[in-house]
């Protein structure tokens, strides 16, 4: 494959990628949610969304996805036109998830009636090192290979400090809310995250699918940390919906409610896309897991009922 110099970015985490290794510049398309940096707001959409989700709750949100799907729709708009008019010698997606970006296969379908024979690279990460590897290969794809091994390498000094720290005495029980509303605990490079950063993931498994669950399983599991991570969310917004979690039968009872380690946190930025920002909320986990961690909490966290603190930039307890 050639070096593209007219990419399109289908996926919000492939759009970080090629602004943080330098290939910022080639990318001349990006989807609606498209959202980090801030130089990829102004760039031309190529997608949209067929759910009007501004206000809606997350079972609403839920409800409508499943809808869809069940009709054979996709949830996203695919602008072909647009898509055509940007001339791209590169598309970026994923087919991990449909719920995460367009549908792969109507990519290919779109793609075919290009002219010319453009590449589509598809993304699929489903662990921490693989994250590391998909920016290295956006790097060969787009040119940039030094720009993406120093992102890399730089990805992968953090990952061994903090595989580097002192594990705690006894490893917390953990769970992870990926979505509030029917529940779902995170997977994929989530548990992974949670291991790395020193506790035991009690219902996410390491490399499989997020999956749903009922709160009688979230009691049984007794988690003495909870860390509240819906996708798409940023900080502000899943501090909304901790009480969703909260107002539910035993969860007073539980041992991460009673110590008050019930973490909210910027999902969408730190935890949901696997991109270099990955790193931050291991970071993040590694903070929230330690005994101490309520005295200094990360940037892009906050404890449920406590101030929150600013998302802009990530602060590591010196601690750790």
């Amino acid at each position: 494959m050639s070096a593209a110099s007219r990419v399109v970015s289908l996926l919000p985490s492939a759009t970080e990628i090629l602004f943080a290794i330098g290939a910022g510049e080639h990318v001349v398309g990006v989807t609606h949610e498209c959202d980090h940096p801030a130089a990829a707001r102004d760039l031309p959409k190529v997608t949209s969304s067929v759910l009007v989700t501004d206000g809606a709750a997350p079972g609403d949100i839920d409800r409508h996805i499943h809808a869809a799907r069940h009709a054979g729709s996709s949830i996203y708009r695919l602008d072909e036109r647009a898509l055509a008019q940007l001339d791209p010698d590169l598309i970026i997606t994923q087919e991990l998830c449909d719920v995460c970006a367009v549908a792969y296969s109507e990519v290919r379908r779109a793609v075919r009636r290009l002219p010319g024979d453009v590449p589509v690279l598809s993304l699929e990460p489903r662990s921490v090192e693989e994250i590391c590897s998909s920016v290295e290969e956006v790097g060969l794809a787009t040119g940039r290979v030094d720009g993406a091994k120093r992102v890399a390498a730089g990805m992968r000094h953090r990952i061994s400090e903090i595989a580097a720290l002192d594990t705690p005495s006894r490893r917390p029980r953990v769970v992870c809310i990926e979505w509030t509303d029917p529940l779902m605990v995170g997977g994929h490079w989530v548990p992974e995250m949670v291991r790395m950063a020193g506790g035991v993931d009690v219902l996410g498994a390491e490399g499989a699918p997020s999956r749903y669950v009922s709160w009688d399983e979230v009691v049984e599991s007794r988690p003495e940390v909870m860390i509240v991570m819906p996708c798409g969310y940023d900080l502000a917004g899943t501090l909304e919906l901790v009480p969703e979690v909260a107002s539910r039968t035993g969860f007073d009872a539980l041992d991460c409610a009673q110590s008050g380690r019930v973490l909210a946190v910027d999902g969408s930025a730190y935890f949901s896309r696997p991109g270099p920002r990955i790193v931050h909320g291991l970071e993040i986990m590694a903070a929230a897991l330690r005994a101490d961690a309520r005295d200094a909490t990360p940037a892009g966290a906050a404890y449920w009922n406590q101030p929150a603190t600013s998302s802009s930039a990530l602060i590591v307890p010196t601690a750790l």
